[in-house]
């Protein structure tokens, strides 16, 4: 039997976020419900669906293909039998710096769904961050100039060290981007994959991209999740950039942890 629900949306931050009550995913979910789900997505940026202990990877990878085409990680290993399903652990430089998720793809993922497995006694919380929030933010100088510009966003050293040819994780997109659904503008530089702006210099980009990625991770921009065993956070890859908080003192964090295809930025 179908889950049927009108979905009980709470807001978890004044800029984004909101926590979705009343659903079980690990029953199959009808059209309707899931039209529900992607309204309150596209409007909170981040939801955050509590108690899916119960989804098994099957139940995940079933939920995620209703969402788009599952992108397979080009350098990370998927867990055995279940293709673009990733075990997230460890929290590193990487994942503790503000980021959108493979901005070095010539197409970004639109969204990634998260599922927390194991949590470490306290710690291990996600920051995440309003781009469209920040966008609106900026003067309308500042606005207007960076319409204009385009940034080249490059793949990190784990790729180099996967073997993967440098063209092949490099690319270029609009320092401004509109949400292909929403239609709104949202800041697409972050500190992980920009290495410089399109025509620019490396040193002539450095001062205004640093401006940016600490405009965007203003604390009146984000929301801080604190993760429950069986949360399933899906947040919008497209105008949101997010960053883990590396205090849980090595104690073991395990989420699994797909990805959905995008389009090319415009």
């Amino acid at each position: 039997m179908m889950a049927t629900t009108v979905i009980d949306a709470r807001r978890l931050s004044g800029s984004l976020g909101a926590e979705l009550l009343g659903l079980d995913l690990a029953k199959p979910v009808d059209d309707a419900v899931l039209t529900e789900i992607r309204s309150s997505f596209l409007t909170h940026q981040v939801i955050v669906i509590r108690d899916q202990q119960a989804m098994t990877p099957d139940d995940q990878m079933a939920f995620a293909a209703r969402w788009g085409e599952i992108s397979v990680h080009p350098y990370v290993p998927s867990i055995d039998g279940y293709p673009g399903l990733m075990k997230i652990y460890d929290p590193n430089p990487i994942t503790q710096t503000w980021h959108a998720d493979s901005t070095h793809q010539k197409q970004p993922p639109a969204l990634t769904l998260l599922l927390a497995r194991v949590l470490p006694p306290v710690g291990g919380d996600t920051m995440f961050a309003s781009t469209t929030r920040a966008f609106a933010a900026l003067s309308p100088g500042l606005q207007s100039t960076l319409r204009g510009m385009r940034a080249v966003h490059e793949g990190t050293a784990l790729a180099a060290d996967a073997g993967l040819d440098k063209e092949a994780v490099t690319a270029i997109h609009p320092v401004v981007r509109t949400h292909p659904e929403t239609g709104e503008e949202a800041l697409f530089v972050n500190g992980n994959y920009t290495t410089r702006f399109d025509g620019w210099t490396a040193a002539e980009s450095e001062p205004l991209l640093q401006f940016l990625y600490v405009h965007c991770s203003r604390v009146e921009l984000t929301y801080r999740h604190r993760w429950q065993t069986g949360d399933l956070v899906i947040w919008d890859n497209r105008c949101t950039q997010h960053a883990v908080v590396g205090d849980a003192g090595g104690a073991e964090r395990v989420l699994h942890r797909v990805t959905i295809a995008g389009d090319t930025p415009v």
